[in-house]
């Protein structure tokens, strides 16, 4: 009995021993990771390589919406009208085609004037991103550049000739309106603006333009005073500017890794 109780204490004794130099062991050399990069599975002979690293992916898809501040402004002023929808695509992660289509009817009242401009026009051009956004943020700080072409008819409804001398000259009034259709102007604009991602694929958004005139109609005897998607002209020439401020929301269309 001794013997026998001998032998377990001694055999318990022993597989401690083995137990302990092969946990010093393991702690010295413990055993080498599975690369996290890629995982290799065996199916049917072969070898299908994935990575178990979770990519961030891009949304692709047309992202569309209206302009706030048109709709603002035809509420509070009576001598305007406007409305604009505008849109952009996704072509690269921070490159996008862009557009905006909208009409404008504006009454230029003065001393000596009114005048009413009233057409639709187009602008085209591109979007690019300068943001850096984190994980899978979406918002953007962008550059962009339109190509604008109006098409428009201005109405003089009524005009007071101005003389110098205005004690022995009457003034020279017409209350007779003189339309003048198919009017035409081109220009180029180019744009600062942000938007931000304020629920899942809805954005709020602005932007501030400069625009070049390239080209108008002319008027025998007067001048064009407002474009339609251009703006008052008589002021600053060839050069003029704008702003917006808007709401849109993309439909996604697919995903798309960021590389």
């Amino acid at each position: 009995m001794k013997h026998t109780l001998a032998l377990h204490i001694s055999i318990a004794f022993s597989l401690l021993v083995i137990c302990v130099k092969t946990q010093a062991q393991n702690n010295q050399n413990p055993p080498k990771p599975k690369p996290e990069k890629e995982l290799i599975k065996k199916t049917n002979d072969t070898v299908i390589k994935t990575s178990d690293s979770t990519a961030v992916k891009l949304k692709y898809g047309l992202r569309a919406g209206i302009d706030l501040s048109k709709i603002l402004r035809s509420y509070l002023d009576d001598d305007y009208k406007g409305f604009e929808i505008l849109a952009d695509y996704r072509l690269k992660p921070n490159f996008y085609i862009a557009g905006e289509l909208g009409f404008e009817d504006k009454t230029t009242i003065s001393d000596y004037l009114d005048v009413t401009s009233k057409g639709s026009y187009l602008k085209a051009g591109i979007d690019l991103n300068v943001y850096q956004n984190w994980l899978d943020m979406d918002n953007l700080v962008y550059f962009g550049f339109r190509v604008g072409a109006s098409t428009f008819n201005q109405t003089i409804n009524n005009f007071t000739i101005y003389t110098t001398d205005q004690y022995w000259t009457p003034q020279l009034t017409s209350t007779d309106a003189t339309e003048y259709s198919g009017l035409t102007a081109f220009w180029g604009e180019i744009m600062l603006g942000f938007k931000v991602e304020l629920l899942t694929n809805l954005y709020l958004g602005a932007n501030v333009q400069l625009k070049f005139l390239a080209s108008e109609s002319s008027i025998d005897n007067f001048e064009v005073l407002y474009i339609p998607g251009y703006g008052k002209t008589y002021d600053s020439g060839l050069i003029g500017a704008g702003y917006s401020y808007f709401l849109s929301y993309r439909i996604p269309l697919f995903k798309k890794a960021k590389s």
